[in-house]
């Protein structure tokens, strides 16, 4: 059995049904004597004024429940990895690599992970990525990106202190495997199944078409320098996060020492998600 006193909840707030779904679940804990710890927007939902912050709930609570899709999910991430909770997202949005689970399989997940099955829990490897002010952790990917109205970047590329490449791209994704499904594989990265021990290199948009997506040890150390000055470019962190960068400015990418306890349900594995949400056969 898994001992769960405290189960906490983050909401896309314009997710439908989203009420009568957090008043279901809030019965099924109610049940179970289990306290259930709302985010500002989900008490308001339901009337009532003892909502928490989000970033403040993973510290409360032994479980997390994201109601929504991915976004929200990407939200919370990092400071449950932080605190070692265990994340189940269900999936009220389009696509939902993350938040993998299905409504209609919402509580044969909960219960199953309530009766201690820690078969449907995946530890899923981050990134942690610093710039000279910043430390940030990342679960899906770290993305240096031009403004809309930029010319395209350069930028200097070293993989354990050995320079690799100068680019000329609309940006560089570094990503997890986890979030091999995610930006990366938007811009032509490959496939990577959650726990391979890999970090990927996604150029977006390269003016070489000979520099292309890169697969290395998850205990290789990335640097990158962006060469270019003039320009409006982001570094961006899971789509979030992030902070405007100027010429000369570094960001090194490395494996954090967190992982994301991710829940998943007992009725599909990562093939089957890749099966449904990419419509393969």
């Amino acid at each position: 059995m898994n001992k769960i006193e405290q189960v906490g909840f983050v909401i896309k707030a314009h997710a439908p049904e989203v009420k009568s779904i957090l008043e279901d679940l809030i019965a099924y804990f109610d049940e179970k004597e289990i306290a259930c710890v709302l985010e500002e927007v989900a008490a308001e939902k339901l009337g009532l004024q003892d909502g928490m912050k989000r970033e403040d709930i993973p510290k409360k609570v032994d479980l997390l429940i994201v109601l929504g899709g991915d976004g929200t999910l990407l939200s919370i991430a990092h400071i449950a990895a932080q605190k070692n909770v265990p994340v189940i997202g269900v999936n009220l949005g389009a696509l939902g690599f993350l938040t993998e689970v299905p409504l209609n399989e919402m509580l044969l997940t909960l219960d199953s992970y309530l009766e201690g099955n820690d078969k449907i829990v995946s530890r899923r490897q981050m990134l942690q990525a610093k710039t000279e002010k910043n430390s940030y952790f990342s679960l899906n990917d770290v993305v240096i990106n031009k403004g809309a109205l930029a010319r395209m970047i350069r930028c200097a590329i070293w993989i354990d202190g050995k320079m690799i490449a100068m680019t000329r791209a609309d940006g560089l994704i570094v990503s997890t495997p986890t979030g091999s499904t995610a930006y990366s594989l938007s811009a032509g990265g490959p496939i990577i199944q959650p726990y391979i021990p890999a970090i990927i290199l996604t150029p977006i948009c390269p003016h070489t078409l000979s520099f292309r997506p890169m697969v290395i040890s998850s205990e290789s150390e990335v640097k990158i320098q962006l060469l270019t000055g003039g320009e409006e470019v982001y570094l961006t962190i899971d789509g979030q996060r992030g902070e405007l960068m100027k010429k000369d400015d570094t960001v090194t990418v490395c494996q954090s020492g967190l992982k994301l306890q991710l829940v998943s349900s007992p009725r599909r594995n990562y093939f089957d998600l890749l099966k449904e949400k990419l419509r393969w056969g």
